[in-house]
C-alpha cells in the first residue's frame, strides 16, 4: 500500500499570510497610542483658520488662504488677499 502523503505541511503561502497579520498587528500597536492623531490635526487646523478669518487673514502664516477663500464660489471677499 502506498504511503499517504497528507501530512500537515506549512506551505509558503501560510508564513506569507502569517507574517503580514503579524505585521499589521505591530502596526496596530504602535499607531495605537494616539488614536485622535487625525482629529486633532483637524481641529488646530480648523481653529487656526478660524483664528485667520477672524483677523481678515492679514497676519502671519494666513496668506495660504487667500487663493482659497478670494474667490466668487466662497462668497467670502477680503481686501487684504
Amino acid at each position: 500500500m502506498k504511503e499517504p502523503r497528507n501530512y500537515a505541511k506549512v506551505g509558503y503561502a501560510m508564513i506569507l499570510v502569517s507574517a503580514s497579520l503579524a505585521s499589521i498587528g505591530l502596526i496596530g500597536l504602535a499607531i495605537g497610542d494616539d488614536v485622535l492623531y487625525s482629529d486633532n490635526l483637524q481641529r488646530a487646523n480648523t481653529a487656526h483658520f478660524n483664528e485667520c478669518m477672524a483677523d481678515d487673514f492679514v497676519t502671519d502664516g494666513c496668506q495660504k488662504y487667500c487663493d482659497r477663500i478670494n474667490n466668487e464660489i466662497s462668497g467670502y471677499y477680503t481686501e487684504n488677499c
